[in-house]
This record gives structure tokens, C-alpha cells and sequence, in this order.
């Protein structure tokens, strides 16, 4: 009787068990499991929910975003191109400074340049290419170089250029200027009389500035311009001058009304045996008299 309750009891239980409803907190299948990782199901992700282009702290955490300045422009301009030119010098604002930098010819000048400070190098030749492109130049400084050549022409197509500087070099002829030419200084080189032509400042109207010092110079500069104040020609190897030098023997009545200094100190003439050569002038000329 205990075998046949046993057996009872058993088929009660297996009939009870399969008859209960399965557990809402059964795990997944083996397969169901597997497929839910292949399509990736089985973890939503945050962006899913998380309206596109918006960054939640998790994804900002991981993320760095380059910054530029002008993102939309990625392509080399012309004016970059221009500034290329200035990777050994400086450019700032129309001036281009290559001081002291050893070059031995006029660098290449960004578009626009005003003003080259080119001093101290070693520049021996000016050409006509050099500032051919850069009609806008209203300075040129290349004092302390060697230049002992300028090609002719090199200035003169240069409408603004007010202020040129080729002091302390090795110039032997005067070169052709420009009527725009404010000032010009070529203290400190070998030019001599002979190359300097007749007309060379007749024309300058502007020309208030001149300095011709320590030269090689024979004789005062023919023609010089009404518009001349100061005027330096201390030691050269002037002799002589004459009433047509800075006044005009035709017209006694003639003053050079704007010229304010002439320095003659240190050539060999001696001033006091020519004094109808001043009488135009509002004072006498530095130099001997005796």
C-alpha cells in the first residue's frame, strides 16, 4: 500500500508542476539571448534617446572638438601667399623690416608694401625687377649695405616713393629719381661729379632734403630745385663755385626763399674768395672762409 501511495503522490506532483504558469521573471533563453546581442536589442543605447546633436555628459566626457577660427575658409589666400615672402623679415601694416638679416639682394615684397627697412645686410645690386611690382613703396631705407650697382630705371616708376635711403654703401653713380622724392640721402659712398647728369635734380620739385656728405664729389650739383632746405656736401673734394651755384648771376634780385642749411665743411674750396656766389641766400653756406 506504501509503494502504490508513492507512485500516486509522484504523478500528483509532475501533473501540478506542469500545470503552473511560468515565472514573469524567467531569464531569456540561450537562443533568445544570443539573437538579442547580434541586433542589439538587449541594451538601448542613450542615444536613441537623446535628440541628435545634443551631448549628454557621457558623450562629452569622450569627445574633444577642434576649434578654428574661421572654420569655413580652409584655403590659402593670396594675402598668405604675399606673406610668404616675409618668413625672414617682418611685415606688419605696409612695412616689411629686414634689418640685420644678411641678405644679399631687395627680398621679395608682399602686394601693398609702403615701406622697406632693409638695413645692415648685404646687399650689392639693385635691379629693376626689385621694385617693379611695388609702385605703392613711399619709403625705402637700405642704409649700411654694400650696393655698388643700380640698374637704371630702378626708382623711377615709383610715383609715391617720398623718402629713399642708400647711405653708407658703395655707390659709385647717381641713380635716376623720381619727382615724387621728398628726401634723399647717399651720405657715406664714392659718388663723383662726372656721373651725376645735368638735370638730375631740376626736376624733383618736391625734393627738400638732400645729402650728398662724404663723397667723391668735384663740384657743387648742377640745377637744384627751388624746393631744396637743407642741403649737406661736407667732405668731399669740392674746389670751387660759382654765382650760378645756388643763386643766378642774371638776376640780382633772386632769393632762395625755403633754403634754411648749406654744409660745406671739410672740401678744399674756400668760400670767402667767391662771395657773389651766396647773395641769395638768407645765410651763408658752414664751411672755410679763409
Amino acid at each position: 500500500m506504501k509503494t502504490v501511495r508513492s507512485v500516486l503522490l509522484m504523478v500528483l506532483w509532475v501533473h501540478l508542476v506542469k500545470s503552473a504558469p511560468s515565472n514573469q521573471y524567467e531569464s531569456l533563453s540561450t537562443f533568445e539571448y544570443d539573437t538579442a546581442i547580434s541586433e542589439g536589442q538587449l541594451f538601448k543605447p542613450d542615444s536613441e534617446d537623446t535628440p541628435v546633436g545634443v551631448l549628454t555628459k557621457k558623450t562629452m566626457g569622450a569627445l574633444i572638438i577642434p576649434q578654428r577660427d574661421n572654420p569655413s575658409t580652409d584655403t590659402t589666400t593670396s594675402s598668405d601667399q604675399d606673406l610668404s615672402t616675409c618668413l625672414l623679415c617682418v611685415c606688419l601694416s605696409g612695412s616689411v623690416y629686414c634689418e640685420e638679416t644678411d641678405i644679399d639682394t631687395i627680398p621679395a615684397l608682399p602686394k601693398g608694401a609702403a615701406y622697406l627697412y632693409a638695413r645692415f645686410n648685404k646687399i650689392k645690386k639693385i635691379t629693376v625687377k626689385d621694385f617693379a611690382d611695388i609702385p605703392t613703396l613711399k619709403r625705402i631705407d637700405l642704409t649700411g649695405n654694400v650696393i655698388e650697382d643700380i640698374e637704371g630705371g630702378a626708382f623711377e616708376k615709383l610715383q609715391f616713393l617720398e623718402q629713399l635711403s642708400l647711405a653708407d654703401n658703395k655707390i659709385v653713380k647717381l641713380p635716376a629719381l623720381p619727382p615724387s622724392l621728398i628726401s634723399f640721402n647717399a651720405n657715406n659712398n664714392k659718388i663723383k661729379s662726372k656721373t651725376i647728369k645735368a638735370n638730375a635734380f631740376k626736376k624733383l620739385n618736391n625734393l627738400s632734403y638732400l645729402y650728398l656728405a662724404h663723397n667723391a664729389l668735384e663740384s657743387v650739383p648742377p640745377n637744384l630745385p627751388e624746393s631744396l632746405r637743407i642741403l649737406h656736401l661736407q667732405f668731399n673734394n669740392i674746389t670751387s663755385v660759382t654765382d650760378d651755384t645756388f643763386c643766378k648771376s642774371n638776376n640780382t634780385r633772386y632769393v632762395r626763399t625755403k633754403m634754411d642749411e648749406i654744409r660745406m665743411e671739410g672740401n678744399p674750396v674756400i668760400l670767402g674768395k667767391y662771395p657773389n656766389s651766396f647773395t641769395c641766400l638768407k645765410m651763408l653756406p658752414i664751411g672755410s672762409y679763409f
